[in-house]
């Protein structure tokens, strides 16, 4: 008991900071659009249902619309065809949804180049200098892709967003011990990768090994490059693909 006195003493004096990597929601959240003939999800829509007046006279209040994977959301296993008999996302285990995270900045190469894919070369440099990818913990895969978060156009980019190699999602995947990826940009795939073979090999690979995705990331450029804990709160929807969530990073 005594750890968590502390833990919450220091987040109370601020010596421990609790960073938000979460994107607001409303109505301009960018999302995902997929060409003809597939489905797409809603953007983000509030409904108001009473606001102090003759249909609640005390209360505010509003209906919510949107898709599962709509603004910094979770992706569960089961969201992929890799991952059809893993678990949906009330049925991630309480214990993953806190865990360590480590920040690999590769913003100045996305900078240069919007279609910049990590490497398995970049990660195991990176490995090298700050040592091993945490056992059970998070890859959070910064790119800079944030700052374009206010604006849908400038965020999708006509397709060109940095993602990760087909190769290094496989090796993530199979040969590292995380529990998932985390990314700025509107999934955990490249902009391109619809082109890759096979197609969308984050989604394949990971979510095929029972890991997971976080996406639309902001703020990762105030964490460090590992001592971070991460905090992700999805809904638990019974037989959900994904849930938006709120990400909070504690940082000492």
């Amino acid at each position: 008991m005594s750890l968590l006195s502390d833990l919450a003493s220091a987040v109370a004096t601020g010596s421990v900071e609790v960073v938000d990597l979460t994107a607001p929601l409303h109505a301009d959240t960018p999302i995902l659009g997929l060409p003809e003939p597939f489905g797409n999800t809603w953007p983000f829509e509030l409904v108001e249902i009473s606001r102090y007046d003759a249909r609640g006279p005390a209360w505010y209040w509003n209906n919510i619309r949107t898709g599962e994977h709509t603004g910094t959301h979770l992706d569960a296993p089961v969201h992929w065809v890799t991952g059809q008999d893993s678990e949906d996302v009330s049925q991630v285990p309480p214990a993953r949804l806190v865990a360590p995270a480590v920040v690999l900045d590769f913003a100045d190469r996305a900078a240069d180049d919007p279609d910049f894919l990590l490497s398995i070369d970049d990660v195991t440099t990176w490995e090298a200098e700050h040592g091993p990818l945490p056992e059970g913990g998070w890859l959070l895969y910064r790119t800079g892709w944030d700052r374009r978060g206010d604006n849908p156009d400038e965020f999708a980019n006509a397709g060109h967003t940095p993602g990760i190699a087909i190769d290094c999602a496989r090796w993530l995947a199979e040969e590292r011990p995380v529990i998932g990826v985390g990314v700025e940009t509107v999934g955990t795939d490249a902009g391109l990768a619809h082109s890759f073979d096979p197609p969308f090999p984050c989604h394949t690979y990971l979510l095929g090994a029972g890991k997971y995705g976080l996406t639309q990331l902001r703020n990762v450029d105030r964490l460090p490059a590992r001592g971070a804990v991460l905090i992700v709160a999805p809904l638990p929807i019974v037989r959900g693909s994904g849930s938006p969530c709120r990400v909070l990073a504690l940082v000492g």
